[in-house]
């Protein structure tokens, strides 16, 4: 658009993009992820053992988790352990190149964690991550 001055000359106006309210817009979307991410990690309740070397979960992957009463879930879904290798093989996904992160509580006998483990080896993944928890200051919670 352009405008004439008192002096005669054609000027245009300066067109600049008000980002006030995009700022606004993003602080609110921020505001709400925050709100909203630790009710998105609700699952099952399981008391992992705790190691001084922890890596962080960062992308999202296959989790199987046994819970003290030795019950075990598939992505928090139950499910028998006779299933489990054929649930794993219909993913679709590669086994050679799948990444499995098995999390059980500290009170499960070692014989249904082992059961567990040949179950997800009998499906060919051998990328087995086991979920822990850090220790604090070299005592466990």
């Amino acid at each position: 658009m352009a405008f004439t001055n008192n002096s005669g000359r054609t000027q245009t106006s300066l067109s600049d993009i008000n980002i006030t309210p995009l700022v606004d817009v993003v602080l609110v979307l921020l505001v709400i992820f925050m709100l909203t991410a630790p009710v998105l990690q609700s699952g099952i309740e399981v008391n992992v053992p705790k190691t001084k070397t922890v890596k962080e979960i960062t992308e999202q992957r296959v989790v199987v988790t046994i819970n003290r009463d030795s019950e075990i879930f598939y992505q928090d879904k139950p499910i028998n352990l006779n299933d489990l290798t054929g649930k794993l093989l219909s993913s679709g996904k590669d086994p050679a190149h799948q990444v499995i992160y098995l999390e059980a509580d500290e009170k499960v006998p070692f014989g249904a964690f082992a059961s567990v483990m040949d179950a997800v080896k009998q499906a060919g993944i051998t990328n087995i991550s086991i979920v822990t928890q850090p220790l604090n200051n070299g005592k466990a919670r």
